[in-house]
């Protein structure tokens, strides 16, 4: 039998999830307003907001690299299709996606051929997709005027989802489905645990390297997209805080910095978890700045426990009880009379 343990990477995800919801359920006190189909439809709807994000962030993480360009093409993507898809929808997310796979391209090939890092090469592509949203709207707010759209694309399906949210869980399902069963998941953590090993074994990693930042750009912009629908707007600004949960719930999610560490239903449960704490707090009427502070706190936790001095003073604390109740069980069983007794000289 498997034993589950808080220091185990593959089940944290699931009990961060876990421990948050109990949280916030006894912060209810039995009150209703947490555990009710508002909450569950606005934390899907979160999910959605940066879940795909996540995603691909997570997916470039997977690869030892780290795409910071993610919320400048979310925001640019946001604008093209307001933009663009007044008359057709369709067309706007098409082009906004389009942008975005092109987006990762241009940066895979730079970081490639030229090997330079990827801190460096997306924090450009960052500013460069950011003055893109500002030229574009002329620094201002642009309505979009298919209402339709975003009722349509926002409308309650099945009481807690949404076209936004099945659209995100979807896209994990196909993800899970490659990374967990394809040689496309094993090449991805054989270039992130070790590159030049990854090389030698055959793998194509500059191909790989291009496509997975390719995929994180045009997620970014599908998921950008569909919210400038969903709130009939596209700013420049308004939507640019999207980088720190994303990178938050991949970490939370099991995703290592270092690469080679990682799966999409593990980034899913981190998405998950962050969208049920900012949900949950706000149905308990609690200041938006906690979900910072509570956020922080798990980040912490985190880091904590990949930390290797926590994973050896954890194996010298099993190993001492096992000890204790070893030493505490062969005392229970040697029987009384077993003791010899002490003979007194005649």
């Amino acid at each position: 039998m498997t034993r589950i343990r808080l220091s185990d990477p593959r089940w944290r995800p699931a009990e961060f999830l876990v421990g948050t919801t109990i949280a916030l359920i006894a912060l209810d006190a039995g009150q209703g307003r947490f555990l009710s189909d508002i909450t569950a439809f606005s934390a899907l709807q979160l999910f959605a907001n940066f879940g795909p994000v996540a995603l691909g962030l997570g997916l470039t993480m997977l690869v030892g690299e780290f795409d910071l360009s993610v919320a400048g093409m979310f925001s640019v993507a946001a604008c093209i299709a307001v933009l663009t898809g007044v008359t057709s929808p369709a067309l706007g997310v098409i082009l906004a996606v389009l942008t975005g796979l092109a987006g990762g391209i241009v940066q895979g090939v730079i970081m490639t051929r030229l090997r330079l890092s990827s801190v460096g090469v997306t924090l450009g592509g960052l500013l460069v997709f950011n003055g893109l949203a500002y030229v574009m709207t002329q620094s201002r707010s642009v309505p979009y005027a298919g209402v339709d759209v975003a009722v349509a694309i926002n409308n309650h399906i099945a009481g807690i989802f949404s076209v936004r949210s099945l659209v995100a869980i979807a896209l994990y399902v196909v993800a899970g489905v490659i990374i967990g069963v394809t040689r496309i998941g094993r090449d991805l953590t054989a270039i992130g645990s070790d590159r030049r090993a990854a090389l030698i074994a055959g793998v194509n990693v500059e191909r790989l390297v291009i496509g997975t930042f390719a995929v994180s750009g045009g997620l970014a912009a599908l998921s950008g997209a569909l919210l400038g629908y969903s709130l009939a707007a596209a700013t420049p600004s308004g939507l640019s805080d999207i980088l720190v949960p994303a990178a938050a719930a991949a970490i939370i999610g099991g995703v290592s910095l270092g690469g080679g560490t990682g799966r999409p239903l593990g980034i899913a449960i981190g998405v998950l978890t962050l969208a049920v704490l900012r949900s949950g707090l706000n149905a308990l009427g609690l200041s938006p700045f906690v979900t910072d502070v509570m956020t922080g706190g798990i980040l912490v936790s985190v880091a904590i426990l990949d930390a290797p001095g926590f994973a050896r003073f954890a194996r010298r604390a099993a190993f001492r009880a096992r000890s204790d109740r070893a030493e505490a069980g062969a005392d229970k069983a040697v029987p009384a009379d077993t003791v010899p007794a002490k003979h007194g000289g005649s």
